[in-house]
């Protein structure tokens, strides 16, 4: 294979990682992409065979060496997720929900289902607070 087609299929891998969420796993192939059109550029000789083992070995050595601590370099450990971000926000009551039953609310354009932990009822369209999230629903309290 040519030199620039391993170069292209590198820049591509490590593209498509950078536009898709997949926890660094493609970035690994597209630099062992890269090490094996680096290596043909450099006309070392190299059956086919030879370049896709070249490939594999390094795309493998690099995930293995390189990527728990990626992941733990850029993930947030102990930190909510964004979704958990949602904490606090205000949520709109779509219908009556009262005290300590599950109804339906709004929230950042989404109906979610919604647990009162209030003392008293939250009426259709008042406003009320996110306490908590779990799963697909939220508990909320009159505002």
């Amino acid at each position: 294979m040519p030199w620039w087609a391993w170069v292209v299929l590198g820049l591509g891998l490590i593209l498509l990682e950078l536009l898709t969420p997949l926890g660094f796993s493609l970035m690994f192939f597209g630099v062992g992409a890269l090490v094996v059109g680096a290596l043909v550029g450099l006309q070392l000789p190299m059956p086919l065979w030879a370049e896709w083992v070249l490939f594999s070995v390094c795309s493998i050595l690099a995930m293995l060496l390189f990527r728990r601590p990626l992941l733990t370099r850029f993930h947030t450990r102990g930190r909510p997720l964004t979704v958990d971000g949602m904490i606090g926000e205000s949520a709109t009551a779509l219908e009556d929900i009262a005290a300590g039953a599950t109804g339906r609310v709004e929230l950042r354009g989404t109906t979610w289902n919604a647990h009162n932990t209030g003392a008293g009822p939250v009426a259709r369209g008042q406003r009320c607070t996110v306490q908590k999230r779990e799963g697909l629903s939220l508990w909320v309290r009159g505002s």
